[in-house]
C-alpha cells in the first residue's frame, strides 16, 4: 500500500529538526535553508506552525510545466532529475504549495525525493508531526480531528473486534492507521 508524507500541523513545535536533518541528508551540511522541508510560523492566535513539504501530487504541476521532462513520477515519487533539468525554476513557480526551493548556492531546484521511502524527518520529528500514512487512511485522521475538536472530545471510544477501546484526541493520526 502507498504511503504519503502527512504534516499534523497541530503537533508541529517549530523546532526544525526536520530542515536541519534534511539539509543534511541532501547535501551534507547543516544549513534549513537547504532543506526539502521548511517549518513557516504564523503569529496570530494561536501560533501556527507548519512544515511545508512536497505533497507528491497524483497530477502534479511541477511535472508539468517541466519543459525538458526532468520531473519524472518513481514509485509515487516525484523525482528531479539532474542530468535532464536546466535550472529554469518553473516547477518552483508551478507548486501551488510552494514546496519546491532555491538556494543561491544549488544549481538545482531542491525537491523532497522521500529519501527513497523512508524520510528522515519523519524518523527525527520528536513531536510525530511528520508521519508517513497510508494513502486510504488521509482523510480519515482529518474527519476524525474535525469531530473531536468540535464536539471538545478528549477520547473516542470504539469496538474493535468486540473489545473496547478508547483513543486520547492526542494519538489520533499515529502510526495505528
Amino acid at each position: 500500500m502507498s504511503r504519503k508524507l502527512t504534516v499534523i500541523p497541530e503537533q508541529c513545535s517549530g523546532c526544525k529538526i526536520c530542515e536541519l536533518v534534511c539539509s543534511i541528508r541532501q547535501f551534507g551540511v547543516n544549513n534549513p535553508k537547504k532543506a526539502a522541508i521548511r517549518v513557516i510560523v504564523v503569529y496570530p492566535h494561536p501560533v501556527l506552525r507548519m512544515p511545508i513539504v512536497c505533497s507528491q501530487c497524483k497530477r502534479s504541476t511541477c511535472e508539468e510545466v517541466c519543459p525538458v521532462g526532468a520531473l519524472r513520477r518513481d514509485n509515487g515519487v516525484v523525482q528531479l532529475d539532474k542530468d535532464v533539468c536546466i535550472s529554469c525554476f518553473k516547477c518552483i513557480e508551478a507548486c501551488p504549495f510552494g514546496a519546491i526551493y532555491a538556494h543561491e548556492d544549488c544549481e538545482f531546484p531542491i525537491k523532497c525525493d522521500m529519501c527513497g521511502g523512508d524520510p528522515e524527518c519523519v524518523k527525527k520529528c520528536p513531536k510525530g508531526a511528520l508521519r508517513l500514512i497510508p494513502e486510504a487512511a488521509l482523510g480519515e485522521v482529518r474527519r476524525l480531528n474535525n469531530v473531536l475538536s468540535y464536539t471538545q472530545m478528549k477520547e473516542i471510544e470504539f469496538y474493535e473486534k468486540g473489545e473496547k477501546k478508547v483513543i486520547q484526541y492526542a494519538e489520533i493520526g499515529k502510526e495505528e492507521l
